[in-house]
């Protein structure tokens, strides 16, 4: 069934009403908020000064992102919603797929976070409601800027004890510059040191702090709980379940504004990629104008890039956890489609068919540079071998490239070496998760250590590295340590103070160059016994300090012979560094 559409005529039905004062100035007087009425101001302003003509909403439909930082709740609150509605056949079938359903990758469900982007689409009474859950960790930053483009509103989800916290100003300066309205989830709620009125103040503060409009910092509150799927408007009244939040989405989450449903309108900005191993490359990416039909000829254009022609073999909707093939998909939907192999982030999909004029590519999107770079090779250890399937140089070629089809914010490059290989990403946490993929699927590699990647400023020729924003949190008796860490790694001081949670913990923030931070986690955590929370962004590249940064102050331990390790050799070890092998594993001459 097509979705309903409206017409609501462009500088009309959300236009302030007037009224004088006493003093003769005029007020406005803001008309009550419907559904139907609710257009920006900023969009009401350029329709009536730009067109008269009326713009399409489909009434019927949700797009949205979910934000937040990471170990907010964000995947827990998305099951929750999940299971609510109807997705599951019975509580078995709900039971059978346990928690974090989202996080369907061995490493997220290990590591507790969320890796990729990834979409489903739930129904609520009538209205289809496509929902995309985004990474909390900084590393993965790049994924949530490809999704805001993909929807008309967010779900940013705070923590109801920690508040805003570095990866949320992040992802909401992201979300408020392309326009898009707040549905603000404080979670966590039945925790028992939560402050819901002042994570809802720093939520607000954070709002101006970041240039937001007025309607955007007219934002909706919903307080839930995800872990026990319940949600409500008063933090000490919730209901029994996510009703509240779902209505919110549908109530404060405008729905899209189209401006045409003509075929050969048809505009769709490719805004994520997915592989199959029947289909080859997947797009993904947001119907901005027109339709599309199944097996229609197409091609993606680029301003920067030749157009490619094809013709789609295949036409998706998402749906549940799933996707289901269409014929036919319309101007506000998010599609998945196969039949073209040279898919790119930033392509625009235009129809192609004889006779009719396409439409021009929309503005691409800049794919996020990569800041951390290693090398991964063959192993030529005298143990190589022994654990793996896959050893060669092409085979670890083959595997690094075809990562490329996915991985879209991973760069790999050829070295002066035939068996060894560049892997840039954006950070430790980003290469570290692409090693442990593939050493899980049996190839053996040697790895070289993390090096930044700087770059020349093209408008003054200086060279930049890139820098970090670090907050932490630490008892104030290991305060001393956490300051003299920062300092021998040529840390900045920005801001210092006590924080108002119950625990009354230090916090510190500091910006600090990404070469600073390599290696410096596991240091923090040695030197304040475990208790440091540790959040780092990536800010901006600033210019080059010349200075050596002190990496390590301890050199390594190494093995002085081929054989077994021994009890009696690691004990006089254990006293001088880190062990990570244990007794009766087999080390050669040189080995770490």
């Amino acid at each position: 069934m097509h979705p309903v559409l409206s017409f609501a005529l462009a500088g009309l039905a959300a236009v302030p009403a007037l009224s004088f004062g006493s003093n003769g100035n005029v007020a406005f007087a803001p008309r009550t908020r419907t559904a139907a009425t609710e257009l920006s101001m900023a969009s009401v302003v350029d329709e009536a000064v730009a067109t008269s003509v009326e713009s399409i909403r489909i009434e019927k439909l949700r797009n949205i992102g979910v934000i937040a930082h990471v170990d907010h709740g964000k995947t827990t609150l998305v099951d929750a919603m999940i299971k609510q509605s109807g997705v599951f056949r019975d509580d078995a079938q709900a039971g059978e797929a346990g928690t974090c359903v989202m996080d369907n990758n061995d490493q997220e469900r290990e590591r507790g976070i969320t890796i990729l982007a990834k979409n489903l689409a739930v129904m609520r009474g009538d209205t289809k409601i496509n929902i995309m859950d985004t990474p909390g960790h900084a590393d993965f930053g790049g994924e949530v800027e490809r999704v805001l483009n993909m929807c008309d509103g967010v779900l940013l989800v705070v923590d109801s004890v920690e508040g805003p916290k570095p990866q949320t100003r992040f992802v909401l300066d992201k979300a408020l510059k392309k326009g898009h309205k707040v549905l603000v989830v404080v979670n966590k709620i039945d925790r028992p040191a939560a402050r819901p009125d002042y994570v809802v103040d720093k939520v607000f503060d954070l709002f101006v702090e970041l240039d937001a409009s007025d309607e955007q910092t007219d934002f909706t509150v919903i307080y839930a709980s995800g872990i026990q799927g319940r949600a409500g408007t008063d933090p000490d009244n919730l209901t029994d379940d996510m009703t509240p939040l779902f209505e919110a989405v549908v109530d404060a989450i405008d729905p899209p504004k189209v401006a045409t449903l003509e075929p050969p309108m048809l505009q769709t900005l490719v805004s994520n990629i997915d592989y199959d191993n029947f289909k080859g490359k997947l797009g993904i990416g947001r119907i901005t104008a027109g339709s599309v039909k199944n097996g229609q000829p197409v091609k993606l254009v680029h301003p920067d890039k030749p157009d490619r022609a094809g013709r789609l073999s295949s036409l998706f909707v998402f749906d549940n956890l799933g996707k289901k093939e269409v014929e036919v998909a319309e101007a506000g939907e998010i599609i998945m489609f196969s039949g073209l192999d040279e898919i790119e982030i930033g392509d625009t999909l235009v129809t192609n068919e004889g006779g009719v004029e396409a439409a021009p590519p929309l503005p691409p999107i800049a794919v996020e540079q990569p800041t951390v770079r290693m090398t991964l090779g063959v192993n030529k250890s005298p143990l190589a071998g022994r654990e793996g399937k896959f050893l060669t140089s092409r085979m670890i070629r083959e595997r690094l490239f075809k990562e490329l089809d996915r991985n879209v914010a991973l760069q790999v490059a050829e070295t002066d070496s035939a068996d060894r290989y560049e892997v840039s990403g954006r950070g430790q946490l980003h290469l570290t998760v692409l090693i442990e993929t593939m050493r899980r699927e049996g190839f053996e590699l040697e790895v070289g250590p993390p090096s930044v990647i700087f770059l020349k400023n093209e408008e003054t020729g200086v060279e930049e590295e890139p820098w970090e924003s670090v907050e932490i949190r630490v008892p104030e008796e290991y305060m001393g340590s956490v300051v003299d860490l920062f300092n021998t790694r040529k840390g900045e001081l920005q801001d210092m103070g006590i924080d108002d949670g119950p625990e009354g913990m230090s916090v510190v923030k500091y910006l600090i160059p990404t070469r600073g931070m390599l290696g410096l986690r596991s240091s923090l955590l040695s030197a304040t016994r475990g208790t440091a929370l540790i959040d780092a962004v990536f800010d901006s590249y600033k210019p080059k300090i010349n200075e050596v940064i002190q990496a390590r102050d301890k050199g390594s331990l190494l093995a002085f012979a081929d054989g077994a390790s021994t009890p009696h050799g690691l004990e006089g070890a254990q006293d001088r560094g880190k062990l990570f092998i244990g007794p009766q594993t087999e080390v050669y001459k040189g080995m770490m």
